[in-house]
């Protein structure tokens, strides 16, 4: 089988990387660097409560930032006041800070609450997981960073965009919050504050007689609940709720769930409720996709997408004057984010921005004047 690939699309304001194996997506993130997430991110850090109700403290972090430390992950016998070299392992969620876990050689450092060193993004992470990867993308500046980390062999400047017309639906897939299924049907996420829930709609099968066609069809969208889960870093309590089928035959698929288990360590099966709800549990790392583009699309997530189209829009009308028509919303979105639009300049020329109050979302578009 060939090596796995690592692709690298930025574009203004945001940098989206994927991992195919064998031509199939098997991971897939979309970040902000202007904002980062911070897994990974080296902090010097404060006690500034401890909590034994909860197994650990909270620490005051730069920028104002609030971290909790279980004492499993060092905050054990620590005393309020105490300097740590901390790291972040899961990011941020709703209300909530970073969860952190000590480093050695807090002993050298004291205050002031600091950010000593940023922990990789993504196009790092995949490629220290897998060693043989070789990465493409379609940015000088970022094929220049990473040639500074990695062997330069294993990078690859593209001149074509690094997503191919596939990649990109991909990914459009995973901005919503339904998936198609192969052969009819489709899975339906629905995330709410205490979990997720995924529906397995039949489609065509529904309401047949045919029960091997039936228990298929939950097989194969099982699986791909799995993978969804998997691609789109959702973690928490997670209920799978199949299509058609009585609860005892329901069961019988439980086993066939062992290899895709296997291939995320971070999800664990539960069992099964009195309802025939699959129950599962992911434990959270990064941030879920739809955190970071919002459900549905943020005004900001649109303005960007905007923009990446008009980056195309640039390449096919090389030295045109181009305006952006969006509602005011997404362009007053596309202002506070630090450096969108300045990188949009740098590629393409300036942007004029004409607001319409009666752009539909996903309307957005770029033109030329």
């Amino acid at each position: 089988m060939a090596a796995p690939l690592i692709l690298v699309s930025v574009s203004p304001g945001e940098q989206r990387t994927a991992l195919l194996a064998g031509g199939r997506l098997e991971a897939a993130f979309i970040e902000r660097p202007a904002r980062p997430e911070g897994v990974g991110d080296l902090h010097i850090a404060r006690i500034s409560a401890r909590t034994p109700a909860m197994g650990g403290a909270f620490l005051a972090m730069a920028g104002g930032k609030t971290g909790f430390l279980p004492d499993s992950e060092g905050a054990k016998g620590r005393t309020e006041g105490e300097w740590l070299r901390v790291a972040v392992t899961r990011a941020p969620q709703g209300g909530k800070g970073p969860r952190l876990a000590a480093r050695p050689g807090a002993e050298a450092f004291q205050g002031p609450v600091r950010l000593l060193q940023r922990g990789p993004d993504a196009p790092l992470r995949l490629a220290a997981q897998h060693p043989g990867a070789l990465i493409r993308t379609d940015h000088p500046a970022t094929a220049a960073r990473l040639r500074a980390v990695l062997p330069a062999e294993r990078v690859a400047l593209s001149a074509a965009p690094a997503f191919d017309e596939a990649l990109e639906e991909a990914f459009e897939i995973l901005a919503g919050m339904a998936v198609p299924l192969p052969g009819g049907g489709r899975l339906t996420l629905h995330p709410t504050p205490a979990l997720l829930a995924i529906d397995i709609d039949a489609g065509a099968i529904a309401g047949g007689r045919d029960a091997t066609a039936h228990r298929d069809l939950n097989a194969a969208a099982l699986a791909e609940a799995l993978r969804q889960i998997r691609l789109r870093h959702l973690a928490g309590a997670i209920l799978i709720d199949m299509a058609g089928m009585p609860v005892a035959r329901r069961r019988d698929l439980l086993p066939g769930l062992k290899p895709h288990l296997e291939a995320d360590p971070h999800l664990r099966l539960v069992g099964m409720t009195g309802l025939g709800l699959i129950e599962l549990q992911r434990r959270r790392v990064h941030t879920p996709l739809h955190e970071v583009l919002g459900a549905p699309a943020s005004p900001l997530t649109r303005g960007l997408a905007a923009l990446r189209r008009g980056l195309r829009e640039a390449a096919a009308r090389p030295g045109a004057r181009l305006a952006l028509t969006a509602h005011p919303a997404v362009l007053a979105a596309l202002r506070d984010w630090p450096g969108a639009l300045e990188e949009f300049a740098q590629a393409a020329g300036m942007l004029t921005l004409r607001p319409d109050p009666l752009c539909a979302p996903g309307q957005e578009h770029v033109h030329a004047e």
